[in-house]
């Protein structure tokens, strides 16, 4: 499957976002991954529905929006409203992933669930068929710049085996400490999707960069 990379603005500069958003679109990024964050789910807070508004129309590439909040169901169509393409939810949040999946089919959006690094990522396979993307975090959510975990390479691996015995081509995105020195290894484990955010915005060169995650 080909690799696409995702810029996660959470490493942009917030001063100069329509300008971040250029940069990760000319530097060859096939898409922006929008981090929601409540305080609550995850001990930090970031951005939400009117940042994701006002921006919008600053950039051609898919929105690819990570809901890291507690209550997933209740902002869908707000999201959907603002300009998401895709909405991922963590399947930690809810007891009804079916549902929300549903919901965000329902608005023409692809829809996404996400997992933790210690929850058992058998908890996805329901869901293979369903849902369009799996996002494997691969660093406790909730702040940027934090280590690769490197025991999340056997849950992208077993998804991906599960997906490819169920003959679906199921992206599996993986978000945290994604770098030259792991894309190769998220790679080869069976991720097709890579989030990345300190590791481009912060570059010299993030067109160089980008391709490294590629290559």
């Amino acid at each position: 499957m080909k690799t696409l990379v995702s810029a996660s603005i959470l490493s942009a500069d917030f001063g100069h976002l329509s300008d971040e958003l250029l940069r990760a679109e000319e530097s060859g990024c096939d898409m922006i991954h929008f981090d929601v964050m409540d305080g609550h789910f995850v001990p930090n807070i970031s951005y939400g529905v009117p940042v994701l508004k006002s921006i919008r129309k600053y950039s051609g590439l898919p929105f690819d929006v990570h809901l890291m909040i507690s209550d997933p169901n209740a902002y869908i169509e707000p999201f959907a409203k603002a300009g998401a393409d895709g909405i991922t939810f963590h399947l930690e949040a809810t007891a009804n992933p079916v549902g929300i999946i549903d919901k965000i089919h329902s608005l023409g959006l692809k829809a996404g669930v996400s997992v933790k690094p210690k929850t058992d990522v058998s908890l996805l396979y329901p869901l293979v068929g369903i849902m369009d993307m799996a996002l494997i975090m691969t660093v406790e959510p909730g702040f940027d710049g934090q280590g690769f975990i490197y025991e999340t390479l056997d849950k992208i691996k077993s998804l991906r085996e599960y997906a490819d015995s169920k003959s679906t081509d199921l992206d599996i995105e993986v978000d945290g400490g994604i770098s030259d020195k792991t894309a190769h290894l998220v790679r080869e484990a069976g991720a097709n999707v890579l989030v990345s955010g300190s590791y481009l915005f912060r570059a010299a060169d993030m067109a160089s960069n980008c391709k490294l995650l590629k290559d």
